[in-house]
């Protein structure tokens, strides 16, 4: 294994060809007010974790992205203002059918670039050739059931509600101006899990990319600008405290809807001058575990914390990112799943059923090792004989036993290919790790005793968002609620709860008289109101 992390980065000649991108890729384009303009100021420079020899030299530079201004972050606020118009502008004024063509429109134009994103998204973050299509392809399927979800809302909104003498009609309607910033590792599906219900229930949008997973998001520019009026979209790209300070010290954002860490979001929501007036949409950290009881199904249990604690190394919210495990059977655990870890397939993200690929965070390997180094000072034991051996930004996951309260993996999100394993003999000392935890996302349990099980469920419950029983965490299927306690998440996101969150409960009511009724009537017949309508969508 050593060999082969010391051989893990490429010549530049064993490059497949479908794979290569023209680089340097130096993106100069944004998108403000319906039109795509050209910065022609300073630009960040964009490294990718994958390093590429040639002349016994390594060189990872693959492009670059505009470091615009407050002057031009202030331009987009303004675009999506004015479209927004207070409610009265062109995008949150259309039915909810026009809405829809817009959003399809998009999609279509969307699938045109899959393959460019796909190889941007696999060269900007190391996200493997497999993960990179699914992403993409389930951002698609997200953009259909939202779609469907805002047809099922429209039909159950369609009908008058006649209440102790008042005649009512409940829909919902738009926010206002949103900021949207999604995070690195899953830059393309989560951005869009925010941005599409933001801007399917009428709002208005400036969209700040991650830091991480830039470039892949320009292909998808004139899908913006060709599918929606002007000012409804608008891409900024830059430094926070350069672009998106002055977007929040402004008063004018109505939601943020930020993906990424607990600090980060408060700072963004301490700028806006008016806190009653901000709803915050937020996915935060999180410190899953993992609870494995003594009569586990012992198969399940290795595979499903492999998958959990190292789809994409590590690099989730979702992932499990401490695994307790009952005393009695550790030491079969931790060589079984030594065993199955170390037999992971390492390489580039284009290679054959690869499974660990390169960190795209700068100086992530040598994070990760001072993790390791912290608990190893601490009593900790390194499991894996090839655990935490890195080369450039390249990590093996360490697997670590004898983990306590002590050391900082016990409390910190890793968000990396490090797997603490901690023992227990009493149920109570896993729960109350829950209990204390600053974060509240999810758990896994691992048991075969219904009743043992039954009364962990319902404990866990309480702390968290979702009990996953003889599974890994996850986030799907986007159906499903996902949100966290504590400093996990602000809002509930799935394909319906977006549509939700994104928007307010509003209602026009007339009392119930001849009067009224005639006048409800004409409005309704001659279809004079958007909102005050009993049409829906088949």
């Amino acid at each position: 294994m050593k060999e082969q992390i010391e051989k893990i980065f490429p010549e530049k000649s064993e490059i497949p060809n479908p794979i290569n991108l023209p680089f340097p890729i130096h993106q100069t384009k944004y998108l403000i007010n319906g039109e795509i303009l050209e910065w022609n100021g300073l630009s960040e420079q964009v490294y990718s974790p994958i390093y590429i020899k040639e002349n016994e030299t390594f060189e990872n530079f693959i492009g670059s992205y505009p470091l615009m201004d407050k002057e031009t972050s202030l331009k987009a606020l303004v675009a999506a203002k004015n479209a927004y118009n207070n409610g009265q502008g062109e995008w949150p004024s259309m039915t909810i059918k026009q809405r829809i063509e817009c959003i399809k429109k998009f999609t279509f134009l969307m699938r045109e670039q899959r393959n460019e994103v796909v190889k941007l998204m696999m060269w900007e973050i190391g996200k493997s050739l497999k993960d990179s299509e699914k992403e993409f392809d389930r951002t698609i399927e997200y953009i259909n059931d939202t779609i469907d979800a805002l047809k099922d809302l429209d039909r159950d909104s369609s009908k008058l509600v006649i209440k102790q003498g008042i005649i009512a009609q409940i829909r919902r309607a738009p926010l206002g101006v949103v900021l949207c910033m999604g995070p690195f590792n899953y830059p393309l599906n989560e951005t869009f899990t925010t941005l599409i219900p933001a801007l399917t229930m009428g709002n208005t949008v400036v969209f700040k990319p991650p830091k991480l997973g830039v470039l892949l998001h320009s292909p998808l520019l004139n899908a913006y600008k060709n599918s929606f009026p002007k000012g409804v979209v608008n891409v900024i790209y830059g430094d926070g405290q350069e672009v998106v300070a002055p977007i929040m010290e402004s008063g004018d954002i109505n939601v943020l809807a930020f993906i990424g860490s607990c600090k980060v979001a408060d700072i963004l929501k301490k700028q806006h001058p008016q806190p009653h007036k901000l709803k915050s949409v937020l996915g935060l950290e999180a410190k899953n575990p993992a609870i494995i009881l003594e009569d586990c199904d012992f198969d399940n249990v290795v595979k499903e914390c492999i998958t959990g604690s190292l789809s994409f190394n590590g690099q989730r919210c979702t992932a499990l990112k401490i695994i307790f495990v009952h005393e009695n059977i550790k030491d079969a655990f931790i060589e079984k799943f030594v065993e199955e870890v170390e037999k992971l397939v390492i390489g580039m993200p284009w290679d054959e059923n690869v499974f660990i690929t390169p960190l795209p965070e700068p100086n992530k390997s040598e994070h990760l090792t001072h993790y390791v180094e912290d608990a190893i000072s601490k009593g900790a034991k390194l499991c894996n004989p090839s655990g935490g051996m890195k080369n450039k930004s390249f990590f093996f996951p360490a697997i670590l036993s004898e983990v306590t309260e002590e050391m900082k993996i016990y409390h910190e999100e890793q968000f990396g290919p490090i797997i603490p394993i901690v023992s227990f003999t009493d149920i109570q000392k896993p729960l109350d790790y829950v209990v204390n935890s600053n974060y509240g996302q999810q758990a896994s349990i691992f048991g075969q005793d219904s009743k043992d099980l039954a009364i962990l469920i319902d404990t866990l419950v309480n702390q968290v968002c979702r009990v996953n029983v003889n599974a890994q965490c996850q986030r799907g299927p986007d159906v499903f609620p996902f949100t966290g306690r504590k400093d996990s998440a602000e809002g509930t996101l799935s394909v319906s709860d977006a549509l939700r969150v994104f928007s307010i409960r509003t209602l026009v009511a007339f009392k119930e008289n001849d009067s009224n009724k005639k006048i409800v009537t004409e409005i309704i017949q001659k279809q004079e109101s958007n909102f005050l309508s009993t049409d829906f969508i088949l």
